[in-house]
């Protein structure tokens, strides 16, 4: 009893290992359910759905934050929420280059969760390890926290000026890559992101790989790109990796959930990269001054960030009310 006792308050990262093995469970759990019964068959998801799927991820996220707050005290409580809504807020941006990939390659609407769904995996893999990376750094460069305030004021400056400009996903390095060194079919085939088929110089039978898996490979890509901004900034409210985790994790599963109501609403938040660039700017300020001895009230930030955030979508909905929607993504048959 002592032994198991010890084990599930040994320390991990600066937290007990109990933590860990709470998210952990829940982690797997949400994503065990969203496969296995929620979507289960490959289905078209509504904008309805998407909308109570968020809500259900949105609730057990601040149930999470609620316990956290409970069990380690108020501070680590508002900051796991403080890095919710700032992970939230950025990766909004990503959810629109997410629905441009799709459009760009033609991925019909009822095979887009199954590369959503898979490119969660990549996400807990590869924020882990920037999280770590970044958590080490930290301890062993505390300056480093200069270059990642500069690097977060810089990146929403650049956004700012970019504002009015739509990625050329179609000169994507990735996307080239791919079609050059891998044999790629034209259409797709169904669910699978592999077919098998006969090679057109030898008539063997060889792998191709498929649009869809063209799509998941660009979206982890994306992924990691913006995990570039969003790490350092949520570095700027918390060094404790757990928080940065866990609130990263949550609010990617909680956006990807609300990616179906998003993705056919884009041309509703045309000015939102603005806040988004806002927020970028004040967090650079916010972790440029904390190796300075300055730190911003943790609930100020919140605060203001829910004001930027919020100012930006109803801007954006007051602006586009008359406006059009963009035509849906292309849908090739297999």
């Amino acid at each position: 009893m002592d032994f198991v006792q010890s084990a599930l308050y040994a320390d991990v990262l600066g937290t007990p290992a109990l933590f860990w093995m709470a998210f952990a469970a829940i982690v797997i759990g949400l994503l065990v359910f969203d496969l296995g019964v929620l979507h289960k068959g490959q289905k078209e998801i509504e904008a309805k759905e998407s909308f109570i799927l968020y809500a259900g991820y949105m609730a057990i996220a601040f149930a999470f934050g609620g316990w956290v707050w409970w069990a380690r005290g108020s501070e680590p409580g508002l900051e796991f929420f403080t890095g919710y809504l700032i992970e939230q807020s950025l990766a909004m941006d990503n959810i629109f280059v997410i629905a441009t990939i799709f459009g760009l390659l033609q991925i019909p609407r009822q095979y887009q969760h199954r590369v959503l769904f898979w490119g969660i995996l990549g996400v807990i893999v590869f924020r882990a390890i920037l999280i770590g990376v970044g958590a080490a750094l930290v301890m062993s460069f505390h300056w480093i926290l200069f270059v990642f305030g500069a690097f977060l004021v810089f990146t929403g400056l650049k956004m700012f000026r970019a504002s009015h400009e739509k990625p050329d996903l179609a000169r994507n390095p990735v996307l080239k890559f791919v079609h050059r060194h891998f044999r790629v079919t034209k259409n797709l085939h169904g669910e699978h992101f592999t077919v098998k088929l006969p090679d057109p110089k030898t008539g063997k039978l060889v792998t191709f790989i498929t649009p869809l898996l063209v799509a998941l490979i660009m979206v982890e890509f994306a992924d990691i790109i913006f995990a570039v901004d969003s790490v350092p900034a949520i570095f700027a409210v918390t060094q404790d990796p757990f928080i940065v985790y866990t609130s990263n994790i949550f609010a990617i599963l909680g956006l990807r959930a609300l990616y179906f109501a998003l993705a056919a609403a884009m041309h509703r938040f045309k000015y939102l990269q603005y806040s988004l660039a806002t927020i970028l700017v004040l967090v650079g300020i916010k972790i440029f001054l904390v190796p300075m001895g300055i730190k911003i009230d943790t609930a100020l930030s919140l605060a203001v960030t829910v004001g930027v955030l919020a100012s930006g979508i109803l801007y954006s909905l007051w602006k586009t009310r008359n406006g059009r929607p963009e035509p849906e993504p292309g849908r090739v048959e297999s």
